[in-house]
């Protein structure tokens, strides 16, 4: 299917804007929110964003391998993020940058990125799961039309909001049913529109996407979605590692498990490939997995 003209793919122009932070001083940056009413801020916007103040502190021939991050408190939506950059270590190989995420004066938000100088070295990686091509499974159009009117109200908002990343999942099965099944999911994902030749923007587009459906993984296990009102799920740390060069408005397969989750966390982890089975990124995350009354409203 083609994709959408640039009048209907507002939300990818609006992430990339949402993404262009606004320099305050040599190492402060200032980042606004989405226009869409969220009633926080969604984690994969603000890990995008501390790459990119991470990344206006490096010389260009120097990209991001690895972030590891932290979400300290919940982000308030209706007001802008500070990210305050330290500068920790400029190697001859290695640039390391610490970037703290503020609002309403206390830190909700800290990571971690390192910085490789290009060598050449070693060159392996595992081999991409089986799957089909994201031409041969339904378009999110097509899953809307099947799945709008058998879903409940909040799912159903977040189906018919307008999202800058078009996500093909190769079971949707699990949104119909409630059987505890194996914690793992294939999910092709792109950008709705072409992106810059920019390849740290690339990254931090993927860093933003990777945060959707990760610690879902998590509640296949238990036969859960993380609609669910009796559910309190918070992402509580994010890791990325990136291998290779990528496109993130090209389709890249995220095959995703959950190994472990107890004591009221679950654990994810994910592996990025292109289409032509090269792995270019992996992912961890640990998040909040709480049990909670319906109907409890969380502070």
């Amino acid at each position: 299917m083609a994709r959408k003209k640039a009048s209907e793919s507002s939300a990818v122009d609006d992430l990339v804007s949402i993404l262009d932070l606004e320099r305050l001083e040599q190492n402060l940056f200032r980042g606004r929110g989405p226009k869409a009413g969220w009633q926080r801020v969604y984690g994969g916007q603000v890990l995008g964003q501390a790459l990119v103040a991470a990344v206006r502190t490096v010389p260009e021939e120097r990209v991001a391998h690895s972030a590891h991050a932290y979400f300290l408190l919940p982000g308030d939506p209706a007001e802008p993020i500070i990210y305050d950059v330290e500068r920790i270590r400029d190697g001859g190989s290695f640039t390391t940058r610490r970037v703290k995420g503020i609002q309403h004066g206390r830190a909700m938000f800290a990571m971690s990125v390192s910085f490789h100088k290009h060598e050449e070295g070693f060159d392996h990686h595992a081999p991409m799961p089986e799957a089909p091509a994201p031409e041969d499974l339904p378009n999110e159009q097509d899953l809307k039309e099947r799945m709008l009117d058998k879903l409940p109200e909040n799912m159903r908002r977040y189906w018919e909001r307008e999202r800058p990343i078009e996500i093909r999942p190769v079971d949707v099965s699990r949104y119909f049913a409630r059987d505890k099944r194996e914690p793992r999911q294939l999910i092709w994902m792109r950008a709705t529109k072409p992106l810059p030749d920019s390849f740290p923007l690339h990254q931090c587009v993927l860093a933003y996407a990777s945060d959707f459906t990760l610690l879902d993984t998590a509640l296949i296990a238990h036969g859960k979605l993380m609609f669910d009102k009796d559910l309190q799920l918070a992402s509580l740390d994010h890791s990325m590692w990136f291998h290779r060069p990528f496109r993130a408005d090209e389709w890249l397969l995220y095959a995703q498990d959950s190994p472990s989750a107890f004591g009221a966390r679950g654990f994810c982890r994910g592996s990025v490939f292109t289409r032509d089975g090269l792995l270019v990124a992996s992912t961890t995350q640990e998040g909040l997995m709480r049990r909670q009354p319906t109907g409890f409203v969380v502070s």
